[in-house]
């Protein structure tokens, strides 16, 4: 349903490659609600691409410097935000060192793809599915 007015809200995301390795994927637990374990990401501020939008986001919630290596997918479903119909733009990054969660993250950890959360926010569990499974 069209509203006048009313646009989504623009988000990017980054599955973060720590060490390089595809395997081995960067998470943050939620500080604030929808609470739980998600993939890095905020929203993009106005004048910022959604690139540089990703690099902010990635070093306030996890301190680390990724380096993106491709877009990865957007995901649009209205409800895949229970705050709010928002776009996410996902990225592929790679980094090196030791996540620490800061910003909106209560903490930031490395997870493999037989070892992740139950508890994923927004539609994360899809997202981490797709790209496990080279869905895109």
């Amino acid at each position: 349903m069209s509203v006048p007015g009313r646009q989504p809200r623009l988000a990017a995301d980054c599955i973060i490659q720590l060490g390089g390795d595809p395997g081995s994927v960067v998470l943050i637990r939620r500080k604030n609600p929808p609470h739980g374990w998600a993939i890095p990401g905020g929203f993009v501020d106005l004048g910022e691409s959604v690139e540089a939008a990703a690099i902010r986001e990635m070093k306030e919630e996890t301190g680390l410097d990724v380096k993106l290596v491709r877009q990865f997918h957007t995901y649009s479903d209205p409800s895949r935000d229970p705050r709010g119909h928002t776009v996410t733009v996902v990225f592929v990054g790679s980094a090196t060192g030791t996540p620490v969660g800061g910003d909106d993250a209560l903490e930031a950890r490395a997870y493999t793809k037989d070892r992740l959360p139950k508890d994923l926010a927004f539609d994360h569990a899809q997202v981490l599915d797709d790209y496990f499974t080279g869905r895109y």
